[in-house]
């Protein structure tokens, strides 16, 4: 089935104390060829990634983004107690020793450095939040690939189209290929009689000529070749990653349609291979992009 190369999926989640998002890019390459951005907290579980992507998405140019958003809300205060405690009695003292009020002391010892803290996020990765984040991954997967099908289905429509309209002009140039070669003997015939007396053409001799020049001019196995490879286009695209086989595929019908149009001698045939040629390159850019 064709698949395109480019793609885009995106999946978010909630985890305690941040929103963890995934977004999945992709466009042609040769080869799998990935780049992740994430978070330090991640990075141990890099190769476990890498092995899982180049696994479900084979071939393209990967970027791939996990990021996260703190929930500011959710993190819980930790009161250091046994600081606030010592702040609140120094200022006591103080403020005795200075006879200032000391109705206002517990605001004052909240503000001070270290009393009140949102607990820090933990360093160490827990499998339980891992196993969030891989199903995450997943899911951006999953989207990352309906994205890429009908991408496919376009490309595919594409293809049938460019195809069929190659299929029609061969019909053609198997229509006229019949009186094409007849026209050649007429004129080799003619302009032989033009130059030599008839009775001096030995006529034996004429036709061993005649037939040798034809066969060079055949264009009848090149036209079968064609039709074969065509009809292979359309059904490797049944195939899963199907478009190196397509691209191959695709330099065979051009060898076929440039020998025609070397051999064919036939302005008309030649015409119809230029447009045959203007079908093939605009399957050829868009093969390209075939998972």
């Amino acid at each position: 089935m064709v698949k395109s190369m480019t793609g885009f999926g995106k999946a978010t989640t909630e985890i305690p104390g941040k929103k963890v998002t995934v977004e999945i890019r992709s466009l042609n390459s040769k080869s799998f060829d990935l780049s992740l951005r994430m978070p330090f907290i991640y990075k141990e579980k890099e190769l476990e990634l890498r092995g899982e992507l180049s696994k479900q998405i084979e071939r393209g140019k990967i970027d791939l983004t996990i990021y996260t958003e703190a929930i500011q809300e959710t993190f819980p205060i930790a009161i250091n107690k046994t600081l606030a405690k010592t702040y609140y009695n120094e200022l006591k003292i103080l403020s005795g020793e200075l006879g200032e009020n000391t109705t206002d002391l517990l605001a004052l010892v909240v503000k001070m450095p270290d009393v009140l803290k949102a607990e820090k996020e933990i360093m160490e990765l827990g499998e339980t939040e891992w196993q969030l984040v891989k199903q995450t991954v997943n899911s951006a997967i999953e989207a990352f690939q309906r994205f890429r099908m009908e991408e496919g289905k376009t490309l595919a429509n594409e293809f049938k189209s460019r195809i069929e309209i190659i299929t029609e002009l061969l019909a053609e140039v198997i229509k006229m290929d019949g009186a094409r070669v007849e026209n050649i003997r007429n004129r080799i015939k003619n302009n032989l009689t033009e130059i030599l007396d008839k009775e001096k053409i030995d006529q034996n001799r004429f036709e061993q000529e005649l037939i040798y020049y034809i066969e060079k001019l055949d264009i009848s196995e090149e036209k079968l070749r064609l039709k074969t490879h065509l009809d292979y286009f359309i059904n490797t695209m049944n195939e899963p990653a199907c478009g190196r086989k397509l691209g191959f595929i695709g330099q065979e019908i051009g060898r076929e349609i440039n020998t025609i149009g070397s051999k064919a001698n036939d302005a008309t045939i030649q015409k119809l291979v230029v447009q045959m040629k203007d079908e093939l390159e605009k399957i050829k850019e868009q093969v390209l992009n075939v998972l």
